[in-house]
């Protein structure tokens, strides 16, 4: 396990992403309707569904929405949701929002802007937040690890391997009662409590989660709790710091399991697998744009063409200038009557006037250093073609 990400990109803290699993079959029918519904409410300013990219499979869907969680930052989400094609239970779904301030965990959570805050909206619908690669997981619930050793250190490493989730580990002291069953999750801030994952240990699993934690380098304390590092682990983590020694699973606020929580979510931290990647697809092929938005847009592009047009304007008048040079030491050379009799090497090398030979060499020399000099912008097909004849003796004007 790589416990350093000293050389990896770090998540910019205007930036909330995360996975998960839908195990319903219309999955896009229900993020049309919350997104609809959320719009009408006025808690989104607008949303659209525009098409994959090109090199996306056909059956993909993109979503993409627009708001301000305290009137003035703007967010914008885009979430893709892809067939798992592997077996049959639903859709994967990826989603990345990137506001225009540093990100604030009192805001709405992104995911249940796009799907129903609790979990589905009728049975028929399935849920979206199980976890995206581990079967039996699931955000906002309490997941007991199971009673099988080995397939519970399974779990454990192949949940602590996801760098997009927050894994907590709770050890109950005692079998707890109605409010203590209930997932700590819930008491979190809006915009981390769909990112943690809680996994808790019977009084009787003390010994055996531990040693199934033994390869991740941390220990859960008994009754206490212990967040596991993702791989790789995010700067300043320390497996001491971040584990809480009692838990009082009493339906009571644990404020230190929660302040360190909070500390672990903020830690710079490298991105997930395919967050980066997530990131440049909302940032290039972004299409829900206000009008002011797409102005801005459009002088950029125009202001990008006019450099181009002007290297491309400045490359074929060296190429101009310097042909015609060329041509008027071929025709120099042409109309020189070649001498009678041929001096002696010696006698030409002592020559001062140069000979109409040697203009057109030098001439052929002083363009190949302007072309290496100026290296200009690769022309359009039709550029090509004025230079092409330039070259052939009839110059062009453009």
């Amino acid at each position: 396990m790589s416990n350093s990400a000293a050389d990896l990109a770090r998540i910019p803290q205007t930036l909330w992403a995360a996975r998960g699993r839908h195990t319903g079959p219309d999955a896009p029918d229900v993020l049309r309707r919350t997104l609809r519904k959320h719009k009408e409410s006025g808690d989104l300013d607008d949303f659209a569904e525009p098409p994959a990219s090109d090199d996306s499979p056909g059956h993909d869907h993109v979503f993409e929405a627009r708001w301000r969680p305290d009137g003035a930052a703007t967010v914008r989400a885009r979430l893709t949701l892809v067939p798992r094609r592997d077996r049959q239970d639903g859709h994967e779904w990826t989603l990345i929002a990137e506001a225009e301030a540093p990100w604030e965990d009192a805001w709405p959570s992104p995911a249940t802007l796009f799907w129903p805050e609790d979990g589905a909206t009728d049975a028929a619908d399935g849920a979206w937040d199980h976890h995206p690669s581990v079967a039996g997981l699931r955000f906002r619930q309490v997941n007991a690890l199971p009673e099988d050793d080995k397939e519970m250190r399974r779990r454990l490493r192949d949940a602590a391997r996801d760098a997009w989730c927050v894994n907590l580990v709770v050890h109950e002291a005692m079998t707890p009662d109605e409010q203590g069953r209930l997932p700590l999750a819930r008491l979190l801030p809006a915009g981390l409590r769909h990112r943690v994952v809680e996994h808790r240990a019977a009084p009787q699993q003390l010994r055996a989660v531990n040693w199934a934690l033994k390869d991740l380098g941390v220990e859960v304390p008994r009754g206490g709790a212990v967040l596991l590092p993702p791989d790789p682990a995010p700067d300043g983590y320390d497996a001491e710091r971040y584990r809480v020694r009692s838990v009082f699973l009493d339906g009571s606020e644990p404020v230190e399991l929660l302040t360190l929580l909070r500390d672990f979510a903020a830690l710079p931290r490298p991105f997930p697998q395919g967050a980066e990647e997530a990131l440049t697809d909302l940032r290039e092929n972004w299409t829900l744009m206000t009008l002011q938005e797409q102005l801005e847009r459009e002088r950029g592009l125009v202001a990008m063409y006019a450099d181009a047009l002007d290297a491309m304007t400045k490359s074929r008048d060296l190429w101009r200038d310097a042909a015609e040079q060329a041509h008027q030491a071929l025709a120099a050379y042409r109309d020189t009557p070649a001498p009678a009799d041929l001096p002696h090497p010696r006698q030409r090398a002592g020559g001062r006037t140069p000979s109409p030979l040697q203009q057109l060499t030098r001439t052929f020399e002083r363009l190949k250093f302007a072309s290496r000099a100026a290296q200009p912008v690769p022309a359009a097909e039709g550029d090509a073609t004025d230079s092409a004849g330039l070259a052939d003796g009839a110059p062009q004007t453009p």
